[in-house]
């Protein structure tokens, strides 16, 4: 069934087309071939059809026309005139014989300019005849022809306008003559031959009538459009010393035009053109929308005109010296970085774009409103005009004109040109009219939307000026000054006052044109005449005005402009316009282009930098230690300013000269990049550093995922894990290696396992101090940009200053950072490794520990008391004669502490794994129903589901019986979701122990190894003199390691704890703790001292006189030997907690990371097993 047309049409205007982009652009982002009509398009051709006999004065208004548009086009080609002799070829010595060839080449290339600027010399001509001619003929006492008109007057004023544009680009533009000092007749000749304005004079007889014009004109703000005001502000003075070239026409001219208007005039410019910005805008505009448009009009051509006034300002007045600061190490500069570059400080630059912000907005929204407003603005200029020619003209020709016949002609042919009859239901003569009220006559006239014709305007001008003057434009006291007219003040108020809005309705009428001109600002952009100076082809970016006003919103990041940084661009965009439309010169467009493309590829990187840092300094901030900001005394260089950049972010509409850009695409490329390039920037600088640089990296990362969780909620970003992993090269889903894994290894395995030592009263590694037993090569930390890390500088240094604290050991937190980063995806493999390298180093240690064996003696008894402390010691070292093998020694010693390195790295991963595991079981507890028993177990409340599950399916449920439900399969499949997630919950809770599970591998790996190192006894009963069993070379070790490290002469290398953690370890799961302890070198010389200290202890209390200081010079070892025993004793205790003898349990890895209990193993052999059984 078809859809009605009508039914479609309102479906649609219900749609809303608009999108959330703001406004930051102007009007001029579209490059057209044609912007502006204000010329009349039939060139007044229907004047003939009002019978004024202004045949004449509409010719010369045409022929004055063309001339200046002629005149514009050649000031167009001697602007843009490149030179042509930098490419013309020089002959070297050896081709002298080819120099005349060249010279006709040359002629040649030449002989094209020199016609252009013959056409210069004949229009130039021209043009000074022909306004020579019209001022002759207008100015004569005798009327022979009606005019000049006001159009008329216009007409010659921009004529004589163009002539002096061009004279002043004739003496500026140096390339020109030296391009044609090559040709026959050079341009100074041709110059020379030019009429200058001095010839004028001769010609120009009386200019008084147009010097009153534009003093007028300037003095009642005559002008709409800032154009015409400097038009009027370039002719006047020329005008002037025109007709003051004798002291008989000074005395002439300053008797009608004082000299006090004239300085008055030129005082008021300089003294608006030191003012700032215009706050006019901002004020209440009350009145009809007429009113409101004229004076936007006025508003964009004051402000438009206060930058031509600033901008040519600064151009007569460049900087002496650039800054010292901003030199940049160079000593020359162009003379155009001293006008534009060097000119402009800080605030004048924000001023300045500020006010091309207000230009632009406010033409913008007049142009939008163009559809809205053209028909009542019609109708106003036709509600203006009707009631003047139908009603004050009517009442002036019943009062003031009525007995005037010349008069009252002029008024019944101003009624006549434009009155609009069909709008009034009562035409007919003055007689008639007298006979009704002024309320008749007002209540039958009705408005239309139907405007006058540019040539009934310029006739309407041209008869109230007859009407005022008389046809003598010389009289005293200006156009409207009451001398001699005979028109009461109250008439000629009224006929100036219409005479003044007609010309401003050209412009209204001609909106779009008109708003184009008001906004037009290209002219900031070129600079011919410097890089003509300068010998250049182009200046360099940093002196093109649009971008420095860029680079200032970047480089200052003031919030208040962050969202005008597109503004600049409307400068590009016009001075295209005008390249293409106005100077018709493709190569001026090509270089603008140009420096378009490379600004906005700048000003994108910029805008994403500033971005990134903004977000990357609130996560850093965010994230800080709030009391470590509350301890400083300046916490408040922690926070951030705010900055905003919403309509930044939704800009994907951006008009560069003709073309849309995305820019909110852009950012999201670019910011993507950015991410990728800052994650291996951080992974680049953890590698070129040692494993305790994982907090750090660690930290770094977390502000980097929390900047880009705040920058995705306004930008679709790629994933942060999925970046994280490409930048890692763990993409693959069989791959469990990443580059922090991979580091992270080989820093354990080349510097962390072989460099550090243990503590294990302060649980960290701390690096050895003595040397290193290897080296590890690392490459060179590159230098990142500033918000690679932090964002803002104060906040880097305080994120540094945190991480030097876990700079020199690594500990717990360290740990956590490991764990965090690896996940339980890389975390096996790291485990794996370390068993590897476990089993590798006691296979490794095997021919040194028999090597060690082999040289102790064959019989080794217990120390005896009788020779006290010092003949135990005598003993030990008659025992011990390692002397030759004592590489063997220190490397037995080197593996035995990677081992416990190892093994006590494990231990502090399992504490961190079992801390997470309890976090997240007390989380997941309530959810699963789990309860503590009376016995300490954990036990399920419910029987078969969970209150999760229960929750859900209760919800399901009642959903599934609601009829307003059609569809609960969404529900059903969310109870299942939480039922098989409340399994796999549930299966997680009953997770092993690392350490356990890494203890049950040494003890596999020390199986192989059982008969080299606990030889079971011959006899059945402990071996305690021939036995060289594992402990036997453990404890030789232990004490010459600990009379080693006391002895201050010998630079002992310092192993740390881990050499008691490994010796221990083996010792407890081969099943000789107990014989360790009971045969033990360094405790037996302990139990000595014992009771060498008892024995002196009762000889000194009985006889006090005598009392020998008898363990002098042992102190220092036999208090090492005490930490060494306690520190025994503590392993043996942890070791017997976590992994008893009596039910040893090894554990596998499940693919989640989690150690869980698998199987059982036989125990090993053991010191009881050995002991002879009992009979029954």
């Amino acid at each position: 069934m078809a859809i009605p047309v009508e039914e479609a049409i309102a479906a649609l205007s219900t749609f809303s087309l608009e999108d959330e982009q703001p406004d930051v652009q102007g009007l001029a982002v579209l490059l057209s071939s044609e912007r502006y009509a204000t010329n009349s398009p039939i060139e007044y051709s229907d004047v003939a059809a009002y019978r004024l006999s202004l045949g004449e004065d509409t010719k010369a208004i045409n022929q004055l026309n063309t001339l200046i548009q002629e005149g514009k086009e050649m000031a167009s080609l001697l602007y843009t005139y490149r030179s042509c002799v930098k490419a013309l070829p020089q002959l070297p010595d050896s081709m002298k014989h080819s120099q005349a060839d060249l010279y006709l080449e040359t002629y040649q290339v030449l002989d094209l300019e020199m016609s252009r600027l013959r056409e210069i010399q004949r229009w130039q001509a021209s043009a000074a005849s022909k306004l020579a001619a019209d001022m002759q003929r207008f100015s004569r006492p005798e009327r022979l022809v009606n005019g000049p008109t006001i159009t008329h007057f216009w007409s010659m004023l921009k004529l004589l306008d163009v002539l002096v544009q061009l004279d002043h680009l004739k003496n500026a533009k140096a390339s020109i003559p030296n391009d044609f000092s090559w040709y026959k007749r050079t341009f100074t000749q041709v110059s020379t031959q030019w009429q200058d304005t001095d010839t004028m004079r001769e010609e120009l007889d009386d200019l008084q009538v147009l010097i009153v014009f534009c003093v007028e004109s300037l003095e009642l703000d005559f002008a709409l459009l800032f154009p015409e005001r400097h038009t009027l502000l370039r002719v006047l003075p020329v005008l002037v010393v025109l007709a003051t070239s004798s002291e008989k026409e000074s005395e002439s001219l300053y008797k009608r035009v004082k000299m006090n208007r004239l300085l008055n005039i030129f005082k008021m410019i300089i003294l608006k053109s030191s003012d700032g910005a215009d706050n006019d805008w901002s004020r209440d505009i009350k009145g009809n929308m007429y009113d409101i448009v004229v004076e936007g009009f006025q508003l964009l051509s004051r402000w438009t005109g206060r930058i031509w006034e600033q901008c040519a300002w600064k151009f007569s007045r460049p900087c002496k010296e650039p800054p010292s600061d901003s030199q940049h190490g160079s000593t020359t500069f162009f003379d155009y970085e001293k006008v534009v570059r060097w000119n402009y400080t800080g605030e004048e630059r924000r001023a300045l774009l500020e006010l091309i912000g207000y230009i632009k907005s406010i033409g913008l929204m007049m142009q939008r409103c163009d559809t809205l407003v053209s028909e009542a603005l019609w109708e106003t200029i036709h509600m203006e005009v009707q009631d003047f020619v139908q009603d004050k003209l009517d009442t002036m020709l019943r009062t003031t004109f009525r007995k005037k016949k010349d008069l009252s002609r002029i008024l019944s042919d101003m009624r006549t040109l434009s009155a609009d009859w069909m709008a009034n239901t009562s035409k007919g003569d003055p007689e008639q009219h007298s006979l009704e009220t002024e309320e008749m006559r007002q209540s039958t006239f009705y408005p239309r939307p139907v405007a006058p014709t540019a040539a009934q305007i310029h006739c309407l001008q041209f008869l109230i000026c007859e009407l005022v003057s008389g046809g003598n434009m010389r009289k005293p006291g200006g156009l409207f000054g009451n001398s001699g007219s005979g028109i009461p003040v109250e008439d000629l108020k009224q006929l100036e006052t219409f005479f003044y809005k007609l010309s401003f309705f050209l412009h209204i009428l001609d909106y779009t044109a008109t708003i184009g001109t008001l906004t037009d600002l290209g002219f900031l952009w070129f600079r011919e005449f410097y890089l003509e100076s300068s010998r250049v082809i182009q200046f360099p970016i940093e002196c093109s005005l649009p971008w420095m006003l860029v680079e200032h919103v970047t480089e200052t990041q003031d919030a208040g402009l962050l969202e005008s940084v597109l503004i600049p661009f409307d400068l590009y965009n016009d001075s295209a316009q005008h390249a293409l439309t106005c100077l018709k010169q493709r190569f001026l467009y090509d270089e603008i282009e140009a420096e378009v493309d490379l600004s906005f590829d700048l000003l994108v990187e910029k805008l994403n930098e500033i971005i990134f840092t903004y977000y990357k300094s609130c996560a850093a901030s965010t994230l800080l230690d709030s009391s470590f900001t509350y301890l400083c005394d300046d916490g408040e260089k922690y926070f951030v300013k705010p900055l905003r950049f919403d309509a930044i972010f939704k800009l994907r509409r951006v008009m560069v000269l003709g073309r849309t850009i995305d820019l909110r695409s852009l950012i999201t490329q670019r910011m993507n990049k950015l991410f990728r390039e800052n994650i291996d920037f951080l992974l680049e600088r953890f590698e070129s550093g040692d494993l305790c640089g994982v907090v750090e990296l660690q930290q770094l990362l977390d502000i980097l995922e929390l900047t880009h969780q705040s920058i995705s909620k306004f930008l679709e970003l790629d994933s942060y894990s999925l970046m994280l992993s490409e930048m890692q090269e763990n993409l693959s889903l069989v791959s469990y290696s990443s580059r922090i894994s991979s580091q992270i290894w080989n820093e354990m395995q080349t510097d962390f396992l072989p460099n550090f030592i243990l503590c294990n009263t302060t649980q960290r590694f701390v690096r050895s101090l003595k040397g290193t037993h290897h080296s590890s090569q690392r490459s060179s930390a590159s230098t990142g940009k500033a918000y690679f890390y932090c964002g803002s500088h104060d906040l880097t240094m305080a994120y540094q200053g945190i991480a030097g604290l876990y700079r020199d050991f690594f500990g717990i937190p360290h740990m956590f950072a490991v764990v965090k980063l690896l996940g339980s995806r890389s975390l096996p493999g790291i485990i794996r490794a370390l068993l590897d390298h476990i089993s590798s180093k006691i296979t490794a240690m095997v021919p040194k520990i028999t090597a060690l064996q082999e040289a102790l003696p064959k019989s080794i008894g217990l120390l005896s008391f009788d020779g006290g402390i010092a003949g135990c010691q005598k003993i030990i070292h008659e025992i011990l004669t390692w002397e030759a093998k004592s590489e063997v020694k220190a490397e037995v010693l080197h593996d035995l502490k990677e081992i416990g390195s190892a093994l006590y790295w494990m231990s502090l991963l399992d504490i961190v794994l079992r801390q997470i595991d309890t976090t997240q079981f007390m989380q997941s507890a309530p959810w699963l129903g789990l309860i503590p028993g009376n016995d300490g177990q954990v036990k399920h409340a419910y029987s078969d589901n969970t209150p999760f599950t229960t929750l859900l399916s209760a919800a399901t449920n009642a959903v599934a019986s609601s009829p307003a439900c059609p569809n609960p399969s969404s529900f059903l499949v969310m109870a299942k979701q939480a039922e098989a997630a409340s399994l796999l919950y549930k299966s997680n809770l009953n997770s092993g122990s690392v350490l356990e599970y890494a203890l049950a591998f040494t003890s596999a790996a020390l199986d192989r190894h059982y008969s080299k190192w606990s030889a079971t006894p011959k006899t059945g009963f402990i071996d305690i003199t021939t036995s060289k069993d594992f402990y036997r070379v453990f404890s030789g070790l232990q004490y010459s390691y600990l009379e080693e490290s006391i002895n201050p002469s010998r630079k002992q290398e310092m192993l740390g704890d881990s050499v008691a953690w490994a010796g221990c370890t083996i010792m407890y799961l081969l099943g000789q703790q107990q014989h360790f302890e009971l045969f033990d070198f360094s405790y037996q010389f302990l139990n000595v001292a014992e009771v060498e200290n008892a024995t002196v202890s009762l000889y000194q209390y009985s006889d006090r006189n005598k009392s020998p200081n008898f363990l002098q010079g042992y102190e220092g070892i036999l208090e090492a030997m005490r930490k060494a025993r306690r520190l025994n004793n503590h392993v043996f205790s942890m070791l017997r907690a976590r992994c008893p003898l009596e039910d040893k349990i090894a554990c596998a890895i499940k693919p989640s990371g989690a150690p869980l209990h698998r199987m059982k193993f036989t125990n090993t052999v053991s010191a009881f097993e050995t002991l002879p059984q009992r009979a029954t």
